[in-house]
């Protein structure tokens, strides 16, 4: 394995690994204490948020280094998708189906929420402190427009288009970051106290809790101690299906990159080798829950999806250096107010369409996280529900350019340039 390149106390991905599995390791035994203190953190504190906030905390203080790991790539490219591959074997279309329009619904005004906060932040820290939106401000602004409404390549779209300069856009790279992965630390902690927010929301919760109640049932009638053969065969599909992804990916996005400048392919990240095998992955799994493979989910297929996919939620927690919060305070004000109108909307969306809590994560995620973490925070509320943060982040990569250009044009006006 790579060895970070970091000046890190531990340097070594092997290493790192090692102490992502400790953290891990002791996260799950002291969430599983039934008495004591650790029955009582854990009653406020959803398990999966310290996996995401230890690490963390780990590169904060220098222990190691998330920016030059190869770890993350690596839980990207093959255990997230090998994951999704899992989720999907044991997913019931059907009730997936009838989760209705309400995701879409969650997920335009998460869209609407980043164009709106742009302007709202714009404005307010004009009165809050003038010097941070002076002079070229706006254009970097944009390339978190096209960040949190797609992805990579629509924030890399926007910095050509508005002519970013290098130095604001590292800038600005720094403060996305920063906000998204708090954003998604809060996501997660709203995810544990789903049923109180579904309350307040005023939630029809019927299908995801049918679609809950069909999974528990399955998993009951189907379970049974996994054996070798049973794990092999989980092993064999999901990294099959990653192989194969990534097979595919290579020669489809050689085809798109290969097409007419005019078909526009590129605005869709439709040249994303990522995107391909997120898809190509997802698309293999749920093929693979109409044949005899769903019976998998017995022997514990979603459970193995769901250690690949803490793993890979730990590598993404690595990422993130809480010592910067106070390097551009002002700057990350500005992404704070930014990302609070964002979430005040779909607040108000989902209450007033009575749209559950888990509507508001997962179609903010997708808009803010996108194919990497939004079946992430998923998962936080149900493994059978990873799939839908896919697609929505699918629909965020497609309207990533579009709209994050609109809102350059806003801000562009807003400055008077």
């Amino acid at each position: 394995m790579e060895a970070s390149t970091g000046g890190a106390l531990i340097g070594s991905d092997a290493a790192v690994l090692g102490l992502l599995a400790a953290i891990l390791g002791f996260v799950f035994w002291s969430s599983a204490r039934e008495r004591g203190p650790w029955a009582k953190f854990y009653a406020v504190v959803p398990a999966l948020l310290p996996c995401y906030l230890l690490p963390a905390l780990a590169n904060s203080v220098g222990l190691i280094d998330g920016a030059h790991s190869g770890l993350y790539p690596m839980a990207r490219d093959y255990l997230l998708p090998a994951s999704l591959v899992l989720f999907c074997i044991s997913m019931d279309v059907g009730a997936v189906l009838r989760l209705g329009p309400k995701a879409l619904v969650m997920f335009l005004a998460g869209t609407a929420g980043v164009m709106l906060g742009a302007v709202v932040a714009f404005e307010a820290m004009r009165v809050i402190h003038p010097e941070t939106v002076a002079g070229e401000t706006w254009r970097g602004m944009t390339t978190i427009a096209g960040s949190w409404i797609g992805g990579g390549a629509n924030q890399a779209a926007m910095k050509e288009v508005f002519g970013v300069d290098a130095t604001l856009f590292g800038q600005f790279a720094a403060a996305d970051v920063i906000v998204a992965y708090v954003w998604m630390a809060a996501l997660l902690f709203m995810a544990g106290r789903a049923p109180a927010f579904d309350r307040w929301l005023r939630a029809d919760t019927r299908a995801i809790q049918d679609l809950q109640q069909r999974m528990a049932a399955y998993q009951a009638e189907h379970a049974r101690v996994a054996s070798t053969a049973d794990l092999m065969a989980i092993f064999a599909l999901a990294f099959g299906a990653v192989g194969l992804s990534h097979f595919l990916a290579d020669p489809t996005v050689a085809w798109v990159r290969a097409m007419p400048p005019e078909w526009r392919l590129r605005d869709y990240s439709l040249d994303s080798r990522f995107f391909w095998v997120v898809i190509y992955a997802t698309t293999f799994g749920v093929a693979l829950s109409f044949t005899r493979a769903r019976r998998l989910e017995g022997a514990g297929a979603s459970k193995v999806g769901s250690v690949l996919l803490y793993i890979l939620i730990a590598t993404i927690g690595m990422q993130m250096d809480l010592a910067q919060l106070a390097d551009r305070p002002l700057l990350l004000l500005l992404g704070l107010i930014w990302i609070s109108v964002h979430a005040a909307l779909m607040l108000l969306v989902a209450r007033v369409i009575r749209a559950p809590l888990f509507f508001v994560a997962v179609g903010s995620q997708a808009n803010i996280g996108g194919a990497a973490s939004a079946p992430v925070v998923a998962t936080a509320f149900h493994p059978a529900l990873a799939p839908v943060g896919v697609l929505l982040s699918v629909l965020g990569y497609a309207l990533g350019t579009y709209c994050a250009y609109l809102t350059g044009l806003m801000l562009r006006a807003l400055a008077g340039t």
